[in-house]
């Protein structure tokens, strides 16, 4: 009698573990598709980059540290980046797009540049995909984070190897308000 209660209690945690092992497959597909997706959008961006540079190193001679800054991370190995590098260097891009801009304010010249505003333009729609595509990203991160730190699928997420993915967040100086001066 009891061997039959033991078994079927051995039978009902080797079901559960297969239904958790299937989904902890299910949302690490999900979160990689979601950064995949955002992938194509950073690299859009990616691209676009040097083209905006190449635009401003006209009207901006005085401005080479930041161009500097901007060429260097672009330049970076990007396919050969892990996800957690990507992130971090896109926050840091993000960062000196954002100095090109104020550029842009300062150097009316380079504002009505047709070329510039074209390539602002495609980078504008850029952002909008990225920032899409983030909230899609973190999403998927928190729920396939909950299963795996949650009570009791962390004992088999730490069994069947899976960890807490890194969510896409502002940098502090996104957080920052931006000064609006008339």
């Amino acid at each position: 009698m009891w061997i039959y209660i033991v078994i079927t209690i051995i039978i009902i945690i080797v079901i559960y573990a297969f239904a958790l092992y299937n989904s902890f497959v299910k949302l690490n597909n999900k979160v990689n598709e979601a950064f995949s997706t955002m992938d194509v959008y950073l690299k859009k961006r990616w691209d676009l980059i040097p083209n905006i540079v190449e635009t401003v190193k006209g009207y901006a001679k005085y401005e080479k540290d930041t161009l500097k800054e901007v060429v260097d991370l672009r330049n970076s190995a990007y396919d050969s980046m892990s996800d957690d590098d990507k992130i971090k260097t896109n926050e840091k891009l993000s960062m000196g797009i954002n100095k090109i801009m104020a550029l842009a304010e300062a150097y009316p010249d380079l504002k009505a540049n047709e070329s510039f505003r074209n390539l602002i333009n495609q980078l504008t729609k850029a952002e909008d995909d990225i920032a899409n595509s983030r909230k899609y990203y973190n999403g998927v991160v928190r729920i396939f984070n909950n299963k795996v730190e949650m009570f009791p699928s962390n004992i088999f997420a730490s069994i069947f190897g899976y960890k807490s993915k890194t969510m896409f967040e502002a940098s502090a100086n996104e957080r920052e308000n931006i000064k609006v001066e008339l």
